[in-house]
């Protein structure tokens, strides 16, 4: 992914700035897939590798309907300390879109 592939999912997120995180926290728990339609200890772990983690997120989170809720409340709750996939994102995405995302809040990354 490049700088402009972050730059455009922050900015596709502004959308949530306002809802509170325990809506997007209800949303997310009520209607991601992760959360009803698979057994969560039978997942797949990444591997710390972009490609294949790219491609186990994408395929993990393949018709979710709450992808950007999750991705909001994720970049949220953990930051920069995120861990698995979340937003159809694995964690080494995600640590990189952060500092994007947080600018556009008007924060500073931690």
């Amino acid at each position: 992914m490049t700088e402009h592939d972050y730059a455009e999912m922050a900015a596709r997120l502004d959308r949530y700035a306002d809802v509170p995180n325990d809506v997007l926290a209800n949303v997310v728990t009520r209607d991601g897939l992760c959360f009803w339609a698979f057994d969560r200890a039978g997942m797949p772990e990444l591997t710390g590798d972009d490609p294949p983690d790219r491609e186990l997120a994408a395929r993990l989170c393949s018709g979710c309907p709450v992808i950007d809720e999750c991705l909001e409340l994720d970049l949220r709750t953990a930051g920069a300390d995120t861990l698995g996939v979340w937003g159809a994102l694995p964690d080494t995405d995600r640590r990189a879109l952060y500092p994007l995302w947080l600018r556009r809040r008007g924060g500073e990354a931690r």
